[in-house]
């Protein structure tokens, strides 16, 4: 099930992307299974459809969902869940990130630093 923190500082769109890509990776969210319509969503939630059409827009960029025209919106197959998490988290910094509009050289200095902490590298 997906919620929102109003609280957050975490924009809506990227919690729903957030849930769903945590909901693909521990099984909630199995593989064809249908999600909710973007007006329904965005009914349940209380948020508007375009923030809904955004995360789902994301969603299917990163090829956790396919979109199905009529039939709706499903939970791909495709490659592992880590690997589109990863992706998932790689757009999300992107966005965070360009508020500052730092240089490309600064971007992949940081990650590089945060990686290296987390003895990823």
């Amino acid at each position: 099930m997906i919620t929102i923190d109003r609280e957050s500082h975490q924009a809506t769109y990227e919690q729903i992307c957030s849930q769903v890509a945590e909901g693909v990776r521990d099984g909630s969210f199995a593989v064809g299974s249908k999600l909710p319509t973007v007006r329904g969503l965005a009914a349940t939630l209380g948020i508007a459809p375009g923030t809904v059409a955004k995360a789902y827009t994301e969603l299917e960029r990163c090829g956790l969902i396919v979109t199905r025209g009529r039939a709706g919106t499903f939970i791909a197959a495709g490659q592992d869940s880590a690997a589109q998490e990863l992706q998932l988290a790689a757009r999300e910094l992107v966005q965070r990130v360009r508020r500052w509009n730092p240089s490309r050289a600064e971007v992949l200095a940081a990650v590089t630093v945060a990686l290296a902490h987390e003895n990823i590298v």
